[in-house]
């Protein structure tokens, strides 16, 4: 069995041990068109975000019997095409025990909220330039005001919790939650109910064919007038078009984003990426939202577990 590890920079040496241990393998760094060179003659392949496996890299991989990745979301993956080649995917989707102690996301999440409402970027870019006008940057606080999570699973169940800590009011939307496990400081309501009433409204629904660009005009025309949008999701899950009109004509006073719809095939001249550098009222950030040391280390050593027993199961099988 020869392992590939496409993304090997500041891999976890723990996890670098159980996978060493299981099998043969090759370390690398390489983008999507040097991968598609290396990958040929391997049977797993480790990745994490950089590059998109879709049908032509699996179909110049003829071994390839597993994709790897120590992620949630496997938006970067072609599971279809996987599927139909027989190829198993690993990956840390619907693993909720060990997922409840991988809080980075949620932390950032809370970041970028104060960074909007306080206007962090653009203060320190002020003072930074030997100016000193604090007045320029009288924010707003995360106490009393009323936060909406649209989602409420691991993450928005998280990100409930930790604004319990600054007494914010917190609604939520989700169809789906079970309600035995409702945090006590949030209120469930309607999705438009929400709307209305928050002052900073934060995603964390899972991106599926019904959740698919359906936060768009007309849920950003609901919203409050000067309210704030956070996105640490996906980046599907929201008409980009929309959003921008909302931040250049209203209601939105700001906006903050860890993740864009087309993150994995981004091309110059990103209409969001233009806009946040000419204005400040959106924040961007390249999807690291998992990325902490803390988090990639636990992440990784738990894969490659898997990885690991995997293994011994089809080597059991021989």
């Amino acid at each position: 069995m020869r392992i590939l590890v496409a993304e090997s920079a500041n891999f976890s040496p723990a996890a670098a041990r159980i996978l060493e241990g299981a099998a043969t393998v090759t370390w690398a760094d390489v983008d999507s068109r040097s991968l598609r060179d290396i990958l040929p003659g391997h049977e797993l392949l480790w990745v994490r975000l950089r590059s998109r496996i879709d049908q032509n890299m699996l179909a110049a991989a003829p071994k390839l019997r597993v994709v790897a990745t120590p992620t949630t979301g496997l938006t970067h993956i072609d599971l279809q095409a996987a599927r139909e080649r027989g190829i198993a995917v690993l990956s840390l989707r619907g693993e909720t025990d060990f997922l409840r102690t991988v809080r980075a996301t949620a932390e950032l999440t809370i970041g970028l909220m104060l960074s909007l409402l306080r206007k962090l970027p653009v203060a320190m870019s002020h003072a930074t330039s030997e100016k000193w006008d604090r007045d320029q940057f009288r924010g707003r606080e995360l106490f009393g005001s009323t936060v909406g999570l649209i989602g409420l699973g691991r993450l928005g169940q998280l990100v409930a919790r930790y604004l319990e800590g600054f007494e914010a009011n917190v609604l939520a939307y989700d169809p789906y939650v079970d309600r035995s496990k409702l945090p006590s400081n949030v209120r469930l309501c309607s999705l438009n109910e929400l709307l209305v009433q928050a002052d900073l409204v934060s995603l964390h629904a899972s991106l599926t064919e019904e959740t698919e660009g359906f936060f768009g005009a007309p849920q950003f025309a609901a919203m409050r007038p000067g309210s704030l949008f956070v996105n640490t999701a996906r980046g599907e899950l929201v008409d980009e078009p929309a959003l921008l009109s909302a931040l250049t004509n209203g209601p939105l006073a700001g906006a903050a984003l860890d993740v864009i719809a087309s993150e994995h095939t981004m091309s110059p001249g990103h209409p969001l990426l233009e806009y946040a550098r000419r204005q400040n009222n959106l924040l961007v950030t390249p999807h690291i939202g998992g990325c902490t040391v803390n988090s990639m280390e636990r992440t990784e050593v738990f894969l490659a577990g898997k990885v690991s027993r995997w293994i011994d199961e089809q080597r059991g099988r021989q």
